[in-house]
């Protein structure tokens, strides 16, 4: 019965701190541009970030930022009354129109590098 316990415990106590382990939208974001510039991340034409290599906190910078580009792009579809993937393809053709040579952007399922 102890043991059962401390491990209800040790489970309780896990998924207290797991939001705090997940990084915050500044931190992302002063980590978006290097490790765009590094050729971690790239942009895709559905207006969201993706992982090139998998090195460092590079999934954790991409979820941050797209979650929350997510969150604006439904702002965006809600206020004019359009889908929603209406503005992830407008966006996605944006980011990457932007993106600067050297980094990488997603075209039709490859990874290029401008």
């Amino acid at each position: 019965m102890k043991r059962i316990i401390q491990t209800a415990a040790f489970l309780l106590a896990l998924s207290l701190a797991l939001p705090a382990l997940a990084m915050g939208l500044e931190e992302a974001k002063q980590q978006l541009e290097t490790a765009k510039q590094q050729g971690l991340l790239g942009e895709t034409p559905a207006g969201y970030l993706d992982v090139v290599r998998a090195e460092g906190n590079a999934r954790e910078v991409a979820e941050a930022i797209n979650n929350a580009r997510r969150e604006e792009y439904t702002r965006i579809a809600e206020k004019h009354n359009i889908p929603v993937t209406q503005v992830e393809t407008v966006a996605g053709k944006k980011a990457i129109e932007k993106t600067p040579a050297g980094q990488f952007v997603l075209i039709d399922g490859r990874w290029i590098k401008k």
